[in-house]
Order: C-alpha cells, then sequence, then structure tokens
C-alpha cells in the first residue's frame, strides 16, 4: 500500500479553493447584513450555492481517488482524475456569478459540473473495476 501523496498534494490545492469560497460567503452576508439563509440577494445565493456545490461532490471524489492511488493506480491516473477535478471545481463557481445564457454560463458552470460528474463516474467505474472482483 502507498501513501496517497499525489491526492493529498491536490487536496491542499482544493482546501485553499474551498476556503476561498467560504470566505467570499462570509464578505457577501457581511456586506448585505444577512444572518442566516441568502437574504434574497442573488450574488450571495450564488455564493452560497458554488460552496454548497463544492463540499456536495469533492469529498467522495477525493476519497474514492485516494482509494484508488492507495491501491496501485498509476500516477498518471490518478493525476489526470484529480487534475480534471480542479479544473471543474476552479470553473464551476466563475459561471455561478453570470447570467445563465451566457457563453461564460456554459463553458465555466455547466462545463465545471459536466466535468465533476465525469470524474465521479470514471473514479467509481475503476473502484468497481479494481475491488469488484475481490467481492465475488
Amino acid at each position: 500500500m502507498q501513501l496517497p501523496s499525489i491526492t493529498a498534494a491536490y487536496l491542499g490545492i482544493l482546501a485553499l479553493l474551498y476556503l476561498v469560497l467560504g470566505l467570499q460567503v462570509s464578505r457577501l452576508r457581511r456586506g448585505h447584513r444577512v444572518l442566516f439563509g441568502d437574504g434574497d440577494n442573488i450574488k450571495l445565493r450564488s455564493a452560497i450555492r458554488a460552496h454548497g456545490n463544492f463540499v456536495e461532490y469533492v469529498p467522495i471524489i477525493v476519497l474514492m481517488v485516494t482509494m484508488l492511488e492507495m491501491s496501485g493506480t498509476p500516477a498518471a491516473t490518478v493525476h489526470l482524475l484529480m487534475g480534471e477535478l480542479l479544473v471543474a471545481r476552479l470553473l464551476h463557481p466563475l459561471g455561478m456569478y453570470v447570467g445563465p445564457r451566457t457563453l461564460q454560463f456554459q463553458i465555466c458552470r455547466v462545463g465545471g459540473i459536466l466535468l465533476t460528474l465525469l470524474v465521479l463516474l470514471a473514479a467509481a467505474v475503476l473502484l468497481l473495476w479494481r475491488f469488484l472482483p475481490t467481492l465475488i
């Protein structure tokens, strides 16, 4: 078993992005004097959802890739999965702050979530491919 050093490095970068997203929510809450919810403010609502969407997808994907790396998956595959996740998670919040019928929305928000879902699917399939035979 190997230590998941590649995943850990990407996780450090993702944690910094998570921090930035959380600080954005806090900044907007203070600026608009909103203690709970979004105060019916579209910018705050977008920031809350960008932060929430991150926490909804990143932990399970990182956990799966960590397990793959620890089980001996080639480093290139781990870099590919985590690199795609990082790009997806950088793109998604950029699309949260623009109108829904813009090119930036399509590329960033839609592209970011599609790429996230692709990484989720790929990691799940790789895990099943690697570990399902041990259960049968």
